[in-house]
């Protein structure tokens, strides 16, 4: 007779809000917990705080890790952070930034858990100089499906490292992480942010401003004629000691004040359209009234600017919404050109259209390629995935791939296009998921995980 009790059916989704589904979901607090919840007969996936957009942490079984959240160990003279795995981020920079450390990568939110971070295999505004989260991975325990608690890293164990990084949890579910932090002498970032008049300008200007560490840029996707592709190039350092104000020097490591609004309701659909995404980038392109703007911030506002508005996803309205991401190699900036005129034609705007460059540090099953990738939030609607398959075929000819931890319908045979891995990929599955125990909505839609 088996001790634990079932979880309880809720329906769940990740940050789009769609697909909506129901899953038996299961809170493990202990280590044997989770060993005991893997063991029970029937599929699961394991599930962090729910930040990916599409369908990868959904399953009707899931492991939810969030309450597996203990800080293990803090080496604060080198920088080595360990941890459970379903710890978040924000609770990691409160403990490590006081003490002159960062996270070597992050996302675009801090609400992401140390396991989700590995699973997707996180990228930030430094990866064409730092790479992805898993490059600072020392070393991780990993629960496969036969009940093994197994340590890898980058020198031991290192097909199940590979293939984990990235893997969307369908290697296992992480335990344990220990990874490295980055040395800073403040809580602040000196910014600067350039207007790019078109698409033309902002390329020059990544390459221009390769040497910054951080580098992203917000675009105009519905900007056409001499305006096309028009940006604000935002580039950052970690401040030092020296560039704050005497007011900052007094407590230069002090961690920035929560300032936190609410989103208190799903906006209706119609609000959302090409009209409202129009005037929203006309005001945000023109809130930079100079060329060329030089300040010193806060990191929180810099690396997280959405946090500070809980639930914003709720802007997108009730059917929710798709983030579609796409990596192009750097050669092909006129695949880039093809895709944001498909996106204007369409009138698929985005407001929020982030890009940025990517460098050449590449993994088994990995996202990033070096080159251009676009990231864009639009509502589900009447057209919208006929219009995503156009997109896709363009991003294929190009040689470019989609994001797994972003993706709600991309079809198999643009994964398989895409990621010239996966036949390695799938064997170590096989190896360590032999009867795909370990299997997400987005596995089967994907055929990662289907029984043929």
């Amino acid at each position: 007779m088996n001790p634990m009790k079932q979880g309880p059916v809720k329906d769940i989704a990740n940050w789009g809000n769609y697909p909506v589904m129901a899953s038996e979901e299961n809170t493990p607090v202990f280590l044997e917990d989770i060993r005991r919840y893997v063991t029970i007969p029937g599929t699961f996936i394991p599930r962090g705080n729910g930040r990916c957009y599409g369908d990868a942490s959904l399953a009707s079984r899931t492991i939810c890790t969030t309450k597996f959240d203990k800080i293990l160990s803090f080496d604060a003279g080198q920088g080595i952070f360990e941890c459970e795995s379903g710890l978040t981020l924000d609770r990691i920079l409160e403990v490590v930034v006081p003490k002159g450390w960062f996270l070597p990568v992050t996302p675009g939110t801090k609400f992401i858990t140390v396991g989700g971070a590995i699973a997707s295999d996180v990228h930030g505004k430094n990866h064409h100089v730092d790479g992805c989260f898993s490059h600072h991975v020392r070393e991780m325990d990993v629960l496969v499906a036969d009940g093994r608690l197994i340590t890898c890293g980058p020198q031991q164990e290192t097909d199940l490292f590979e293939a984990t990084c990235g893997g969307m949890g369908l290697t296992g579910v992480i335990t344990r992480v220990r990874f490295q932090l980055k040395k800073i002498e403040t809580s602040y970032i000196r910014q600067k942010q350039v207007k790019a008049a078109n698409l033309e300008e902002v390329l020059m200007l990544f390459d221009k401003y390769k040497d910054y560490t951080y580098s992203v840029a917000w675009i105009d996707c519905l900007k056409k004629g001499r305006g096309f592709g028009r940006s604000i190039l935002i580039l950052g350092e970690h401040a030092a000691v020296s560039d704050l104000t005497p007011q900052q020097q007094k407590d230069p490591l002090q961690l920035p004040k929560k300032k936190q609004i609410t989103f208190p309701f799903n906006l209706p659909s119609w609000v959302l359209n090409t009209f409202t995404v129009k005037a929203f980038n006309f005001l945000y392109y023109g809130k930079n009234f100079k060329k060329e703007i030089n300040n010193t911030v806060s990191y929180e506002p810099f690396f997280y600017p959405l946090d500070a508005i809980l639930h914003w996803n709720r802007g997108y309205g009730k059917k929710g919404f798709i983030q579609y991401q796409f990596v192009l190699p750097m050669e092909s900036k006129q695949g880039l050109i093809e895709i944001l005129q498909t996106i204007s034609n369409k009138g698929l705007g985005s407001f929020l259209a982030v890009l940025k460059i990517f460098g050449k540090q590449e993994s088994l099953i990995g996202f990033p390629m070096e080159g251009y990738t676009l990231a864009l939030d639009i509502p589900v609607r009447k057209g919208l995935f006929e219009t995503l398959d156009q997109l896709d075929e363009i991003v294929l000819r190009y040689n470019g791939r989609l994001y797994m931890s972003k993706d709600a319908r991309m079809k198999p045979d643009v994964l398989e296009a895409g990621y010239p891995n996966l036949a390695r990929f799938r064997s170590i599955l096989h190896k360590y998921n032999p009867d795909q125990k370990l299997r997400s909505v987005q596995s089967d839609r994907l055929f990662l995980t289907h029984k043929s």
